[in-house]
């Protein structure tokens, strides 16, 4: 919608916003025919894109044969955040990742307005970049900080932020790809169009995430090695060109947002903030809510929500921040990936593991007899469980290692409904 509206505002001769739901809420219907947007809804017919002259996809829209018939012919096919991009002016910070881009994203966004920039926050995140076409952050003076997926990154062109972030790549998103190598070169097109005065920055003990940036043209910095710009130097965060910012200051939990908080640290400074703006925002930041959020302490034993782990990555990394045995709590959608790492980690820690949603199967199969387990057809039923398989000093982890997209809209309602379950639990001090 955010993209329809900029290309009419652009003084297109005719926008059509197509979708395959047959219809759209009344609000959202009067404001696109107030703009002077058509509508095509109820599937993708042919005709429509044989007249296009370019094609807009948000992001994650799967292959479609009409889509792929017009690129063919030569109709230009782009993505929302190319869209929003010819809007920009400001300094783009663009951050990308299998786990911890949003944790990154906000916490550059929050560190560059600490600084004094008008500065907007969004992408992959939430808010589309077209939303915020015509804002002062977009221009010259402002800064422009963006969550971007792999799949806004199939659909760029010229896109091209100043400072290009990829933390990690993990096995996500293989039901789409195929394999790693088509999933790592749609991360990699983050360096696509960056020039030697920009700056790519990637996590210095990380080899493949090197050999990934030295085939851009920008300046390249990394963090977290010896060698590295910003490093671990005992209690502290140590930026070669900006000091030091002590570890028992971080708000945040877990050893993985260690890691989140030095790509911030460089890539914010990259972007100009400031050595005392930065120092404030990690003494103050929380976190975001779904990822390792503290939900309350039952009987001794604490709960947690890490529902944004929507990979077995980021599940492992969840697992590895706790320092005490665990009920995990995992299943959804399955995404394509192996669950053996997660097997492994269980042994050392887990407790006991309860499954549900469409993936339960698979990870059962893959747990073997590594730890116990038990299935549980909802939320409710699953925390149930866990609070019978904890001990007293434990903690229970949602932490699903799967999409949601079975049994929820999106991750947050999975962890709305983790936490009402958790809230719930009869007996209990919080």
């Amino acid at each position: 919608m955010a993209a329809a509206l900029v290309a009419k505002a652009d003084g297109a001769r005719e926008v059509v916003l197509n979708d395959q739901r047959p219809a759209l809420e009344d609000a959202l219907t009067a404001r696109l025919l107030g703009a002077g947007v058509g509508l095509s809804l109820g599937g993708h017919p042919e005709a429509l894109f044989a007249v296009a002259d370019t094609v807009v996809l948000s992001p994650g829209v799967p292959p479609l044969d009409p889509v792929e018939a017009a690129a063919a012919r030569g109709v230009r096919v782009i993505g929302e955040l190319e869209l929003g991009a010819w809007h920009t002016r400001a300094p783009v910070v663009a951050i990308t990742g299998t786990n911890g881009k949003s944790t990154v994203t906000t916490l550059v966004g929050e560190m560059l307005a600490a600084s004094g920039f008008d500065t907007f926050v969004g992408g992959n995140l939430g808010t589309p970049l077209c939303e915020a076409v015509g804002a002062r952050a977009l221009e010259a003076e402002g800064r422009c900080v963006l969550e971007v997926s792999s799949y806004q990154l199939e659909t760029i062109v010229d896109f091209r932020p100043s400072v290009a972030v990829w933390l990690n790549l993990t096995p996500d998103h293989l039901d789409r790809y195929g394999n790693m190598a088509a999933y790592g070169a749609a991360k990699a097109r983050i360096f696509l169009n960056q020039r030697p005065e920009d700056h790519a920055v990637v996590p210095g003990d990380d080899p493949l995430m090197v050999s990934f940036a030295r085939g851009s043209a920008a300046q390249i910095h990394t963090y977290g090695a010896e060698q590295s710009a910003v490093k671990l130097s005992e209690d502290a965060i140590v930026d070669a060109a900006h000091g030091r910012y002590r570890l028992d200051a971080l708000k945040i939990r877990g050893s993985h947002n260690v890691g989140n908080a030095m790509a911030a640290v460089l890539a914010a400074r990259l972007a100009g903030a400031t050595h005392e703006a930065i120092a404030a925002v990690l003494g103050r930041f929380p976190g975001l809510p779904h990822r390792m959020q503290f939900v309350a302490s039952v009987g001794g034993v604490e709960y947690f929500d890490d529902s944004k782990a929507t990979n077995v990555g980021a599940a492992l990394k969840a697992l590895e921040g706790t320092d005490r045995p665990v009920v995990l709590i995992a299943g959804g959608r399955d995404k394509g990936g192996s669950y053996e790492p997660l097997v492994q980690l269980l042994r050392m820690k887990g407790r006991g593991v309860v499954t549900l949603g469409e993936a339960a199967p698979l990870i059962e199969s893959a747990l073997g007899g590594a730890v116990p387990f038990e299935r549980a057809p909802t939320m409710a039923a699953a925390v149930r469980t866990a609070h019978r398989m904890a001990r007293a000093g434990d903690c229970v982890l949602l932490a699903p290692a799967c999409s949601s997209l079975d049994m929820y809209p999106n991750y947050a309602a999975r962890g709305r409904d983790f936490a009402d379950a958790v809230r719930a639990l009869e007996g209990g001090s919080q």
